[in-house]
């Protein structure tokens, strides 16, 4: 079986092109930009054992598996992660609450920040790679997710302090910056079928999805320093609802980021005095 072979099986088995390449390259030990390399070689035979294991890993993908669960890695605001069902992937509109959390940080030094329900630790790693001098904090509830994150944060060389709680049940310091993608789906939602090989745990957040949105926001004022902000991403339809929990709980300069489709992605508020 030649490059050119593989794809066409690939393609029977109902892959998209991009994500047949992507695993191409993945079984030959190849970067995922050198797709250009596998045009100029897509004669060259494979080994049986390449062509065993490529179909094996279209097997996966064309089951609904998330490819970055295939493939074993994710990249994130520049960032190559490693990912397993362990954790979400992460998603691209994600990269806006960090570009928010680091206008929030410009001009602090030292700042103290922490990431909420960290996963792949996607959000702490990359706020610690542009701002080195943060003191960064990330927690979550599952241990399989802090194992991944912890093994991200030495693959990296990153100094992040992780801990395993609920939200900041228990964390008793006070943050410049909290900062949080946390489970916003409604346990009825249409999209979730689609979503079944990711942890639903890490997805799901009571009938409306504003469970775990309610309790962050109701734990946040008592772990912020004055002046201190809280971030938030949220469902495409509850900007409206998240910023108005966040107004019931005495934050001020209320805001919200679009992400890259002009959605409501993300909304968040200053607060103002010492819980």
């Amino acid at each position: 079986m030649t490059g050119a072979d593989a794809l066409v099986a690939a393609a029977g088995l109902g892959l998209a092109r991009l994500d047949a390449q992507l695993l191409l390259l993945h079984t030959l030990g190849r970067a995922p930009q050198e797709r250009a390399w596998l045009l100029a070689h897509d004669t060259d035979l494979l080994t049986d054992a390449a062509s065993q294991e490529f179909m094996r890993l279209c097997e996966r993908r064309a089951s609904g598996e998330p490819l970055a669960y295939v493939t074993g890695r994710k990249d994130f605001f520049g960032l190559v992660l490693k990912v397993d069902s362990r954790v979400l992937v992460p998603r691209p509109e994600t990269e806006t609450l960090v570009e928010w959390a680091l206008e929030i940080l410009r001009d602090r030094p030292r700042p103290r920040v922490v990431d909420l329900g960290t996963g792949s630790g996607a959000i702490a790693l990359a706020l610690k790679r542009e701002r080195p001098d943060a003191q960064v904090m990330a927690t979550d509830s599952s241990a399989g997710a802090l194992e991944v994150a912890a093994a991200n944060a030495r693959a990296l060389n990153m100094d992040i302090t992780f801990r395993r709680t609920s939200w900041l049940t228990g964390i008793g310091q006070r943050f410049d910056l909290i900062v949080s993608n946390p489970p916003y789906i409604g346990a009825a939602d249409g999209h979730l079928p689609a979503l079944v090989h990711e942890p639903q745990v890490a997805l799901v957040a009571g009938p409306d999805g504003l469970d775990d949105l309610r309790a962050i926001i109701g734990q946040a004022p008592a772990n912020l320093v004055a002046g201190g902000w809280l971030l938030l991403e949220h469902g495409y339809d509850q900007a409206e609802a998240v910023r108005a929990l966040l107004a019931e709980a005495g934050f001020h300069d209320l805001g919200g980021r679009p992400d890259l489709a002009g959605i409501p992605r993300c909304s968040g508020g200053q607060w103002l005095e010492r819980g």
